[in-house]
């Protein structure tokens, strides 16, 4: 156990916050033995700082999990089913399965994060998201040190949301997920955003699980920073879902504001062309900032504060709010 340990380099936003007391946890009895052993001070679990903001220094205990592991459970001719340890770092697991020729993520490849953060935000990207390829996950109670079996079911998966985000918030610490995944005829999903026209542009008519990962490898570095030389946790706001009488009328304000469906009477629109349309690409609050690429990120210039982060944060979302009457919800969490 560590005291007054630094996180500055723990979290892809990059900014400064101290924990009172730090525990790194290599197996699940680490993890255990934490949780009994402070069972009476707040704990706060680390995946890999990817999709936190930082506001404050954090009291109690925070508990690095550093699980690590992948191995094929089952398998037939056609799907394999794997389970990666929680500590596993998310990208690296899409090139273990590229590797092996096992298809169903590699739409999600370069997406920062640990697997063990994977289903409590049902990470997604460019038409796939986790719960697509979801078996299973194993998570320890916290208050018990019971190791429970949660199923596709059991996770009540949603846009950008779990069970672990709701009613089991902060109840649960995940140990190993389990994917389903295909070994033969890969359904390969290429109609969002531009995969199609870049794998065009390389020439290519019949591509491969790996040929697609490459291309959106491509396209998230031509838009996106990158964590180790800009501080980011991605994209920053959900993706709002507004009802469809409520698009209609802003397609009649707004002719070229993208609308996609979201089930029976809802829409989707970008959060990004929002924020831009707003006036906020490239905007700069000190060194807090919104990415000159994309609007969806906000950036750390380098000694940005966590706060001023989330103020920038929430000037963005009362614009939004006073421009457009939709309440941006931060995909981020903030703590």
């Amino acid at each position: 156990m560590l005291r007054n340990k630094s996180l500055k380099d723990l979290n892809t936003f990059g900014v400064e916050s101290q924990a009172e007391c730090f525990v790194e946890a290599h197996t699940a009895d680490d993890i255990w033995a934490c949780l009994e052993q402070y069972r009476n001070i707040p704990v706060m679990v680390l995946g890999g700082g990817s999709n936190l903001l930082l506001t404050q220094d954090i009291a109690g205990v925070v508990l690095k999990i550093s699980l690590k592991g992948i191995s094929v459970l089952e398998q037939t001719h056609d799907h394999v089913i794997i389970e990666a340890q929680a500590g596993e770092i998310w990208h690296q697991v899409v090139e273990y399965c590229l590797a092996h020729n096992y298809g169903g993520i590699e739409n999600l490849a370069l997406i920062p994060g640990q697997m063990g953060t994977a289903p409590i935000q049902n990470i997604g990207a460019y038409g796939v998201e986790l719960k697509d390829v979801f078996h299973s996950c194993v998570a320890m109670h916290r208050a018990t040190g019971q190791q429970q079996l949660f199923t596709l079911e059991d996770c009540k998966f949603g846009y950008r949301e779990s069970v672990f985000k709701n009613e089991l918030k902060n109840q649960y610490v995940i140990l190993s997920v389990r994917l389903r995944l295909t070994k033969e005829k890969h359904q390969l999903k290429l109609d969002y955003g531009s995969i199609k026209e870049v794998l065009e542009q390389k020439d290519i008519a019949n591509p491969t699980i790996a040929e697609v990962a490459q291309a959106v490898i491509d396209i998230r570095r031509s838009k996106l920073p990158d964590p180790k030389e800009l501080g980011n946790s991605g994209s920053f706001f959900k993706n709002p879902i507004v009802p469809q009488q409520q698009g209609e009328l802003l397609k009649t304000k707004y002719p070229d504001i993208p609308i996609y469906p979201a089930g029976k009477d809802w829409v989707k629109i970008p959060a990004g062309w929002l924020i831009e349309r707003a006036g906020f690409k490239g905007k700069r609050l000190g060194d807090a900032g919104v990415h000159k690429n994309q609007a969806l990120v906000l950036v750390n210039y380098g000694q940005a504060t966590g706060s001023e982060i989330w103020q920038l944060a929430q000037q963005i979302q009362a614009e939004i709010l006073e421009k457009f009457d939709i309440a941006l919800t931060a995909e981020v969490n903030i703590i």
